[in-house]
């Protein structure tokens, strides 16, 4: 028989709330969507995770079982027009559910087009994100809705799908297929349900082309389906499915200090339509995390290039972008304040919540005075260089160091300071 039409992923989308994979925290007995749509109601909601991992497939779900109409929009194609033709329609219905896909894209004019409609309940929005909703969504739209984390799926969970797509697709399972290795679909998969299924659909499609004459097994190898993906599979998806691995390589040129490979790999993102704020953001983490004190000046371009995009768009701010990304990259890098906080965490985690030392405590009332709060506090500006030798950390990991200089110019300096400041006392 021919292959269908619609691609694998498509074909094996689940219909029922018990078939969606991966997601038992929010699917399962007891969890918290399930003992909504028993009750046969659901308030609106912001699905956020990686892509490929049923954010789609639960709203269409959702839909299907509890019998409403569906509508569904992409914020890369709609605007507020679009937005309010649907609310329109919805006035005239009960239990409307607009689904909005990447709705981080939609600028806040769109998003605040659909207050008033998810305020009174004309519609049941459900967004999906593969973005932060606490940066992308504003405040009062985010307000309004529940936000729902699904899970990168795990390795089984992959197989799983793969396993059954063989046995359940009517095309697949009248093949005679032997899956002898999944590790190369795995690893091109990156936890993609959508893009494991459908990688699987090009690999057999191919195989069985080639061995039509023959009408033998097709035998799947790791090395089949690398060879097959490395001349097939797009390189970066415009849609967003596969900008991961381009932004990966784009912020590990960054931070080898590479400005061409990093110029070169935001062209990629940019040519591939990438959304500006989201190659901002990145570089305004990075900022931090990998150069941090040895330039702070890093951060305050990275920042300002954040709120620059915001306003001009493309094609004017592919220039700031490659301005913030050529200087990050040309910057030295450093990555201790990132280290300190990791550190510090884990100690707070291990030790829990110790004891704030008196002389630090704050005295508002006679009684904490009386009961030593804040008392033989000194005062850093009372002293010379505006320093006073004193404990600052709970007694019980006094001298505790979780920041440690790294070795640069500007860091040195830091270190050499510090040192001076606190002679042995954090190892300076």
């Amino acid at each position: 028989m021919e292959r269908p039409a619609s691609p694998l992923a498509e074909r094996m989308r689940p219909q029922r709330l018990e078939d969606v994979v991966g997601q038992e925290h929010l699917t399962g007995a007891d969890a918290v969507l399930k003992n909504m749509m028993d009750r046969g109601k659901i308030p609106s909601m912001i699905l956020w995770g990686p892509p490929g991992i049923g954010k789609t497939t639960l709203a269409k779900v959702i839909s299907n079982e509890l019998k409403v109409p569906f509508f569904t929009l992409s914020a890369v194609s709609s605007g507020v027009k679009d937005v309010r033709k649907v609310i329109a329609t919805a006035q005239k219905m009960d239990n409307v559910i607009l689904f909005i896909d990447e709705i981080h894209r939609f600028n806040k004019s769109q998003q605040d087009a659909l207050l008033g409609a998810v305020e009174d309940g004309t519609i049941t929005l459900i967004g999906a994100t593969t973005e932060n909703p606490s940066f992308e969504v504003n405040s009062a739209l985010l307000s309004r809705c529940q936000v729902y984390v699904l899970k990168t799926l795990k390795e089984e969970k992959l197989l799983g799908l793969v396993h059954a797509a063989l046995h359940a697709d009517q095309w697949l399972s009248s093949l005679d297929i032997e899956l002898k290795e999944t590790t190369a679909f795995l690893q091109l998969s990156n936890g993609d349900a959508r893009k494991i299924l459908n990688l699987l659909e090009l690999v057999v499609e191919t195989l069985y082309s080639e061995k039509a004459e023959k009408k033998g097994q097709i035998v799947i190898t790791d090395k089949e389906v690398m060879a097959i993906a490395q001349q097939q599979v797009a390189v970066y998806d415009k849609g967003g499915e596969q900008h991961y691995d381009v932004v990966s390589a784009f912020i590990k040129s960054i931070r080898g200090s590479d400005p061409n490979a990093a110029v070169y790999w935001l062209a990629r993102m940019i040519e591939g339509g990438e959304d500006v704020k989201f190659i901002a953001r990145r570089m305004l983490i990075l900022a931090s995390e990998d150069i941090g004190n040895a330039n702070p000046t890093a951060l305050v371009l990275a920042s300002n290039t954040f709120q620059s995009v915001n306003v001009i768009g493309y094609p004017e701010s592919r220039i700031i972008l490659s301005q913030c990304a050529t200087y990050l990259a040309s910057s030295p890098k450093s990555n201790a304040s990132y280290m300190a906080i990791n550190q510090a965490q884990r100690v707070v985690k291990k030790t829990g919540n110790l004891a704030v030392p008196l002389h630090l405590r704050n005295a508002p009332t006679s009684l904490m005075k009386k009961q030593g709060y804040g008392k033989e506090y000194q005062y850093a500006h009372d002293y010379e260089q505006n320093f006073a030798y004193q404990e600052y950390l709970p007694e019980e990991i006094s001298n505790t160091a979780f920041y440690s200089p790294g070795d640069n110019p500007r860091e040195n300096k830091l270190r050499n300071y510090l040192k001076n400041l606190w002679k042995d006392k954090y190892g300076y």
